[in-house]
């Protein structure tokens, strides 16, 4: 198989998602899979073996659930791929489909949370408010919440008397509060730990009658998982020597609980027991669990993968659970780990070489989004297509990064963009010296975040990078905050410590427009036009900019936001990113 070929394989071949199954009805799943060119909502009887296609939306789609009896399948409803819409449902067995709440606006999505009653909780933001909504089919919507600062529902036990709820009241949805609260809105019991100490909400216990709530704290510099009676305030941590950040599920009796962590990039399972406090290792293989969930019975179903194998649903009991249709991606190479001293601490980074061709190696340093992400040693047909281009691929998990604790995320605030970018630097002054990378050939790309830090890095250090590929970028905060979608503005003001009115230097000081007239290398920027993340306006400013100083560039854009959730369009993407690579660095 030719190169190209090869790594198009790879963007074409089937993945899915870990089912997930309703908790009162566990034959019945659903899962996301992009086998038809794009990524749909499929259901899956699995006594059966029956799977149906739920969804087909232009742009694909990215959130849905599966209710506690298993009778409904709710997604989200976005036609133009830009996040703005509004929830949907379905007979699990086929019907028409129908609006949950045909009465409300649309608004950007913010969670779902369902009951064995048909009550849903649901989260929707627009024009400056954040608005959670109890809905009934055949029943006019009710407002259960509403506040300026970001919200979000989290859970809501099987019968529907509490709803869970984190918010940014205390001014920073980076680490929120968590509120319980009745239909009617009156409060049960709220958690919050102060500054720099957010509580997030997982799941109330799958058992009829069971209050308590399972939440993530950081009361001691990482998240630790936490059970909650908010009735009667009774708190249990659950305190776990090794390091990493967790994340926690409930085993299907309530007794246990999965822990699911990530340490170094690279996942762990274990199971907790409650009632003895023990911990058991659950045997996997090396790489990156995206999700873990318990069946009843108490084995545990996963979604696997590592940098050289691609992705598959895996069993506990050790068997594969189901198989994408088609033929599977084609391998890649395995990844190295680098740890590099910083200003802020020991950076971890990877590092994927070519197999052909000899080192110092034209390098790419692809930049993760976020910036509360990570990169792991998970299968990436983007990084494997840059790989067989011939390029060594370094990620680094700079300051602001998620995994390595809460204070290497908290690290990131005053002058944001230039911690992580200080990271990034030292990360290759290393590959460099060791003779990996050519000096004289070094790319900066990402997306999202990583698209920031690409502007930003080619206006403020310029002479390191022969050129750089932004996707989806900020290019000015303050643009950007007009324009975004509002838990984007909650989420601006909590890392620059406010608006742009309110901190007008900080952003500023942070913004790649600010330093366009440094660049010297040809660059590359991919656009959503669609985007309310990203939006258009700022990215047009930074590219007049740009002509205006005669700064060497190219722009594409395309129709929907970020990524997309379209195969097609990904390949085309990869396509024109590695071309120009080509040109600029040979």
């Amino acid at each position: 198989m030719k190169a190209e070929e090869r790594w198009q394989a790879r963007f074409r071949a089937s993945r899915m998602t870990l089912p997930s199954w309703a908790r009162q009805a566990p034959n019945r799943s659903i899962y996301r899979s992009n086998a038809t060119g794009k990524w749909e909502v499929y259901a899956w009887d699995r006594v059966t073996g029956a799977t149906r296609q739920v969804t087909d939306q232009p742009k694909g789609t990215a959130y849905a659930a599966i209710d506690p009896t298993g009778q409904w399948i709710y997604w989200f409803a976005d036609t133009d791929g830009d996040e703005f819409g509004g929830w949907w449902r379905a007979p699990f067995t086929g019907g028409e489909a129908a609006p949950v709440a045909p009465d409300l606006p649309p608004g950007q999505p913010g969670g779902i949370a369902l009951s064995t009653t048909g009550v849903a909780a649901i989260s929707l933001a627009r024009e400056g408010a954040f608005r959670i909504h109890l809905v009934r089919a055949g029943e006019p919507a009710r407002t259960l919440y509403e506040h300026s600062e970001a919200a979000w529902v989290a859970a809501m036990s099987l019968d529907g008397s509490l709803i869970a709820i984190n918010h940014g009241e205390y001014g920073d949805v980076r680490h929120p509060a968590l509120r319980v609260v009745r239909q009617n809105g009156d409060t049960v019991g709220e958690l919050h730990d102060g500054p720099a100490k957010g509580v997030v909400g997982l799941s109330f216990a799958p058992v009829p009658g069971d209050r308590r709530l399972l939440a993530l704290h950081e009361r001691r510099q990482r998240h630790e998982p936490l059970v909650w009676d908010p009735v009667t305030g009774e708190q249990r941590e659950i305190w776990l020597r090794d390091s990493g950040d967790l994340t926690a599920e409930w085993y299907d009796d309530g007794r246990g609980l999965l822990i699911l962590r990530d340490d170094r990039a690279r996942s762990h399972l274990h199971r907790y027991d409650l009632a003895g406090g023990g911990l058991t290792l659950i045997e996997t293989p090396q790489g990156v669990i995206e999700e873990a969930a318990p069946r009843p019975g108490g084995h545990v179903e996963y979604s696997w993968s590592n940098a050289s194998r691609p992705p598959v649903i895996r069993s506990s009991t050790g068997q594969v659970v189901v198989n994408p249709i088609g033929p599977p991606a084609p391998p890649s190479v395995p990844v190295e780990d680098i740890d590099v001293e910083g200003e802020g601490g020991l950076i971890h980074a990877l590092v994927s070489r070519p197999e052909a061709g000899a080192a110092p190696y034209p390098t790419v340093f692809l930049l993760h989004g976020g910036p509360t992400a990570h990169d792991r040693d998970a299968f990436s047909p983007e990084v494997a297509a840059w790989v067989d281009a011939g390029f060594a691929v370094v990620r680094v998990n700079y300051r602001g990064s998620t995994g390595y604790g809460s204070a290497w995320r908290n690290a990131l605030h005053g002058d944001v963009g230039h911690i992580e970018l200080a990271d990034v630097a030292a990360v290759r002054r290393r590959v460099v010296e060791r003779g990996i990378a050519d000096a004289d050939r070094t790319v900066l790309a990402g997306s999202a975040w990583g698209g920031y830090l690409t502007l930003l890095g080619l206006g403020t250090q310029p002479g390191l990078w022969a050129c750089g590929i932004a996707a989806v970028p900020i290019a000015c905060h303050q643009t950007s905050y007009e324009d975004e979608a509002e838990s984007l503005r909650a989420y601006h003001r909590a890392l620059l410590g406010g608006s742009p009115d309110e901190q007008p230097e900080r952003y500023a000081a942070s913004s790649p427009i600010t330093y366009v007239d440094r660049i010297e290398a040809p660059l590359l920027i991919l656009a959503g036009e669609n985007d309310t993340r990203c939006p258009l306006r700022q990215i047009e400013k930074y590219v007049a900019a740009l002509a205006e100083h005669g700064r060497e560039h190219e722009v594409y854009t395309y129709d929907a936001i970020r990524g997309s959730l379209v195969v097609a369009e990904r390949i085309a993407q990869t396509m024109l990113q590695l071309e120009f690579a080509r040109k600029h660095v040979g």
